[in-house]
């Protein structure tokens, strides 16, 4: 396979000398026990410590990198370590920067996804579970504003985000239930919107943003029949890996719910575009709403559970494949059969990201040039906003208006939500410490009997 991927010369890399191999795995494992933040935090350490610290990348790679990630599904954070790692060692340099960037948080929200399966309905952690998931109603909400002030300045950017806040929430009036239009439709419509407006010279979603040019064949062509077969190489070889597990997963186990978890959660990674956020109602949906596999507060506890923990935030899909084999054991004990949800969970939601990445480097500078993909981004990002929203008010019912208190709004849970939501748009408190102050404030709401 090390001839199906691109390895730029160490020329193109810096003007610094290139670390080995057991250094850069020294760094990616640091890395993985330190990203905390989100994908912003996690770029910006990434940005200080490989561009202007150590010098291992220049600012113009760096910066065509994170643009290519950007335009992917998936995390963009953890498929710009991939790309660094490709670029610095090729393929092992790739899988170490990525699985690193990955396993220690991984590990760790398995260790609090047991905890709370096990220990949840214990008053203590019930208490502490109840303040966090306070404050992660106040963090989507506050992710949807900062996003919207950047990105919903024209009115068509309005208009999408809106339009995609009605699909998720637009009443069935012949049934009375809610119907929601699927996720990977609205993401398909808003990346075909904008760039049809792009290639026919329109900008309707952008305002004041730098966009791309149609100079992407100033570049050396590619060998198309070497491209052809490099592609094919890859595409057979990830196919495998991700067919092999699971059907001996399937097939050792039984259908339920294994296969479930590795049909949404793949579908799951090839339209996680705009972050964790944006996805996660469609998962939340699925998991909730179809398999049953966890109840919302559930879903809340897991999304405080991936803000306080390092790695990616789509590490929360970890937490509902954990559910899922707790909840829906067979002949397993459910501590098994969650630590393999889990895992599979993990396994197919991670496996795109090195095949975007490995198919992708050849052609990054060239799609960053292209107008229609900067517009066509533009639009699924006002999208994204619409999906945040949806997240917020589909999250934000189970935990203010619980249906523990006969689904009557939870004063003190609003408060914290309310309190929370100022620190962070006001005076831009770290979620991490957040997140944490809700779980104490809910343990001293328990102390107090309040």
């Amino acid at each position: 396979m090390a001839d199906a991927v691109h390895q730029p010369s160490p020329s193109s890399v810096s003007s610094s000398p290139r670390p080995s191999f057991a250094e850069a795995f020294r760094f990616w494992l640091k890395l993985g026990f330190i990203n905390f933040g989100g994908p912003a935090g996690q770029i910006a350490i990434m940005s200080h410590e490989l561009m202007d610290r150590r010098r291992w990348i220049d600012e113009k790679s760096f910066l065509a990198g994170l643009s290519f990630a950007n335009l992917l599904p998936g995390p963009e954070a953890t498929q710009l370590a991939i790309y660094v790692g490709l670029r610095l060692h090729g393929l092992r340099g790739a899988l170490a920067a990525g699985v690193l960037f990955v396993l220690p948080g991984a590990v760790v929200l398995w260790l609090l996804a047991w905890g709370a399966a096990a220990y949840g309905a214990v008053p203590s952690v019930a208490a502490l579970f109840w303040g966090m998931s306070a404050v992660v109603i106040a963090v989507i909400f506050g992710a949807g504003w900062r996003l919207g002030q950047r990105v919903l300045r024209r009115p068509a950017s309005i208009a999408i985000a809106a339009a995609t806040l009605l699909a998720f929430h637009l009443s069935d009036l012949t049934n009375g239930t809610v119907g929601n239009i699927p996720f990977p439709w609205i993401v398909g419509g808003a990346l075909l919107i904008g760039a049809i407006a792009g290639f026919l010279g329109h900008r309707p979603f952008q305002s004041g943003m730098a966009h791309g040019s149609s100079a992407g064949d100033a570049l050396p062509p590619l060998n198309a029949a070497a491209e052809a077969r490099r592609l094919t190489v890859l595409a057979i070889v990830f196919a495998v890996l991700w067919v092999v597990p699971v059907v001996a997963i399937v097939a050792a186990i039984d259908r339920a719910p294994y296969e479930d978890i590795a049909r949404l959660f793949t579908k799951a990674a090839f339209i996680t575009f705009g972050g964790a956020y944006a996805v996660l109602p469609y998962i939340a949906d699925a998991a909730v709403n179809t398999y049953h596999w966890l109840s919302p507060a559930d879903m809340v506890r897991g999304l405080a559970l991936a803000e306080t923990t390092p790695g990616p935030l789509i590490l929360v899909t970890q937490f509902v494949g954990f559910f899922a084999g707790w909840n829906q054991p067979g002949a397993l004990s459910p501590a098994l059969a969650g630590l393999l949800g889990a895992s599979l969970t993990t396994w197919v939601t991670f496996l795109p990201c090195f095949l975007f990445i490995l198919a992708g480097a050849p052609y990054i500078e060239r799609l960053a040039r292209l107008t229609w993909t900067a517009e066509a981004l533009a639009a699924l990002t006002a999208a994204v906003v619409g999906a945040i929203l949806s997240l917020g008010i589909t999250l934000g019912l189970a935990v203010l208006w619980p249906a523990a208190r006969g689904h009557m709004l939870d004063p003190w849970a609003l408060a914290v939500t309310l309190a929370a939501l100022i620190a962070l748009t006001r005076f831009r408190i770290n979620i991490l410490w957040l997140v944490l102050a809700g779980g104490a404030v809910g343990l001293i709401r328990l102390a107090s009997g309040l």
